[in-house]
């Protein structure tokens, strides 16, 4: 009888524990894994990700965080990758390497929606949605070299940013790489100081491709580009694609679903990673 009562007791224990673990622990996803592929913005690497891959590999789902050409730990040297395409490479052939019947969840940050805008025209059968988060959306009525004048006319020659003439003064600038100040000014007002400190030790300059590349590059059709479901996050103090500018995008081409995250900066994945996180699951279970 102490024995039955014992085991009894256990028994009662163990769903009360699996009852408050359950209460406690946040928001319930559904239990099929989606596989989330995250791509960083100009200067950056897969390192800005971190916080949302951890949340992601939390929950239950697979994440992968690519390097662009030259970007984060990929091992490519900036005037190693003249050409967009150089770029784009390393997402390219990753999309290339998923299974026929696998589809992901694209996220782009900043530049890296030029990026998967390129993947949806390449492999718009392997993509569930894709999310531009802050981010640079061309569509095919809207030039993607016209986007990027807009965007960064007047930022690249800010502050401390930096330049490189590597085809000499009179020849236009080969690269471009943020300065701390910029940094802290622009895209990380917002973010922990140790974001900050981070991205102050490991950005890496880009490429300044020539807009005739960008368009060359970057030509988007209605079948493919426009099969793919697409959701923007706006970010609403965001300080480098001003609320407008993304709002502008969104008005010449319109997503399926429009989400707005408030206080944060640039760098969402760093200034409100919790509120990024929720909305990326909530736009891949859909």
């Amino acid at each position: 009888m102490e024995k039955s009562k014992f085991l009894t007791s256990l028994v009662v224990l163990i769903l009360l524990l699996s009852y408050v673990n359950a209460t406690m622990s946040g928001p319930k996803w559904p239990k099929a894994s989606k596989h989330f592929v995250l791509v960083h913005g100009a200067c950056h690497g897969a390192w800005s990700w971190y916080k949302i891959m951890a949340m992601i590999k939390t929950s239950g789902h697979n994440v992968t965080a690519l390097d662009l050409g030259a970007s984060g730990v990929n091992p490519k040297q900036v005037l190693e990758i003249p050409r967009l395409s150089d770029y784009f490479s390393p997402l390219m052939e990753f999309m290339s390497s998923l299974p026929a019947d696998e589809k992901v969840i694209l996220v782009g940050h900043s530049l890296g929606g030029f990026a998967i805008s390129k993947a949806m025209e390449s492999f718009s059968e392997k993509i569930s949605v894709a999310i531009f988060v802050t981010a640079l959306m061309p569509g095919p009525t809207h030039d993607a070299a016209t986007i990027f004048n807009e965007s960064s006319s007047g930022a690249i020659s800010q502050l401390d940013n930096r330049l490189t003439f590597d085809n000499g003064p009179t020849n236009p600038p080969t690269t471009f790489s943020f300065g701390p100040k910029y940094l802290a000014s622009y895209l990380y007002p917002l973010s922990p100081i140790q974001d900050l400190a981070l991205a102050t030790t490991v950005v890496r300059p880009i490429y300044l491709y020539s807009l005739d590349d960008i368009s060359k590059e970057i030509v988007l059709s209605s079948k493919k580009y426009g099969s793919v479901r697409r959701a923007y996050i706006v970010v609403a103090e965001d300080k480098v694609l001003k609320k407008e500018f993304q709002q502008l995008m969104i008005e010449k081409n319109p997503p399926d679903e429009v989400k707005e995250i408030l206080g944060a900066d640039h760098m969402a994945m760093m200034s409100k990673p919790l509120q990024l996180f929720t909305l990326l699951m909530r736009i891949a279970n859909k």
